[in-house]
């Protein structure tokens, strides 16, 4: 929760309440979608409306504090604390988080070079199949 809160604050936004409860729910790795967020967070808030979990995703994402993924046509969101990479399952539309740090870094210059300017964010997925859906 603490690193959250600084993160907010470097972002130069307030640490309501609301936007915590997202930021927890998105942490989970479980990227959810808008409706999920909210059926999460009307268990803590029970009054909250979903404009306002609207307004909250919107503004988080445009400090690239959450990432907008669109698996299969349906928008799911996830969390950019540390970067990393996305594995979208081409049957199923599970995605699966890989962290590696060097391969980012590498990829981001390898684009910087070729497009001569500043990658300031990658946002890369893959498809994949997920181990569930290999095994079938």
């Amino acid at each position: 929760m603490g690193e959250i809160i600084e993160i907010l604050k470097e972002k130069k936004l307030k640490a309501t309440p609301q936007r915590l409860a997202i930021l927890n729910i998105l942490n989970g790795h479980t990227h959810p979608t808008i409706e999920e967020i909210y059926e999460e967070i009307k268990k803590i808030f029970p009054s909250i409306s979903l404009a306002t979990i609207y307004k909250n995703i919107n503004t988080l994402k445009d400090v690239d504090l959450i990432t907008e993924l669109n698996p299969g046509g349906k928008l799911k969101y996830d969390i950019n604390l540390k970067p990393h990479f996305h594995g979208v399952c081409k049957n199923c539309g599970k995605i699966i988080d890989f962290y590696d740090e060097d391969l980012i870094k590498e990829c981001k210059k390898t684009i910087e070079k070729k497009i001569d300017k500043e990658v300031f964010d990658l946002n890369i997925s893959v498809s994949i199949l997920c181990e569930d859906c290999a095994k079938a």
